[in-house]
């Protein structure tokens, strides 16, 4: 079950949209071509996607010519993408929490989440996306991660602002390589009900300025909670190192992970 303070988090996304939208990196391309190769997606494929927020995975899928329906809990992050998604009148967004939203008749053939699937309740989530699906069809999670890569010196030291302003910073943390975070199967395992999943990952960098920089951080829901006081005291911290160490520029790594498995063909029961 999820907790009130994971469900308060969740809804922070959508207090500045038009910010998400500008200041959020795109997903590699090549996310979407695996997505389609694993899954077999033709155009006119019917994919519900979660979480959608303002479109950036809806987007590429669209322009592949799938049948989607995307379930968005911010009204205001489905504006934005509704807006974005006008010219593909075979992409329908619906304003609702996934746990509440009521699966259509007609399955699907691939469920996809783009950075939104571990916002989902867990007692839900897994179950659901099998519900939603055709036998044999496809669930699709992308994660991004920040990993160590880019300007490492910045990110180590930059661990001082947080320490200072942000309470729930650990001590002494440091990013990690790739290989070191592990491969997640066993919620998908413990299920019964999708195959053993398989991974794909994608390593680039993002330059960032100060003013860039300082946008994309203000998207993240642990930023957007700290209170006023704390928050801007971050930010200035965190603004007067990148303009006075490294020449207001910074480039960061992340790794982007697409979980890939398919649903038994067995009929499912909830």
């Amino acid at each position: 079950m999820m907790s009130d303070d994971r469900r308060s988090l969740r809804t922070r996304f959508a207090e500045d949209a038009e910010r998400y939208e500008r200041a959020r990196p795109a997903y590699p391309a090549a996310v979407f071509d695996d997505l389609a190769a694993f899954a077999h997606l033709a155009p006119g494929a019917r994919v519900l996607e979660i979480g959608c927020g303002t479109g950036q995975a809806t987007l590429p899928l669209a322009e592949r010519g799938y049948r989607i329906v995307a379930v968005e809990l911010g009204p205001e992050l489905a504006a934005v993408a509704q807006h974005k998604l006008a010219g593909f009148p075979a992409v329908e967004i619906n304003v609702s929490a996934f746990e509440d939203w009521l699966l259509p008749e007609d399955p699907f053939d691939a469920v996809v989440s783009a950075t939104a699937f571990h916002w989902i309740d867990p007692d839900v989530r897994v179950g659901k996306c099998a519900a939603a699906l055709r036998p044999g069809g496809t669930l699709a999670t992308i994660a991004t991660h920040h990993i160590a890569g880019g300007d490492e010196a910045f990110f180590a030291e930059v661990q001082s602002c947080y320490e200072r302003w942000d309470p729930t910073t650990p001590p002494g943390l440091r990013l990690q390589a790739a290989a070191a975070i592990a491969l997640d199967t066993a919620e998908l395992d413990r299920s019964g009900v999708f195959e053993t999943p398989i991974f794909r990952r994608y390593e680039w960098d993002q330059t960032y300025t100060t003013r860039t920089y300082r946008d994309v951080l203000l998207t993240y829901s642990n930023h957007r909670a700290l209170e006023p006081a704390r928050q801007a005291g971050l930010l200035n911290c965190i603004t007067h190192l990148i303009e006075t160490g490294y020449g207001s520029r910074i480039t960061k790594r992340y790794m982007t992970e697409l979980r890939l498995a398919h649903r038994n063909a067995a009929p499912f029961e909830e």
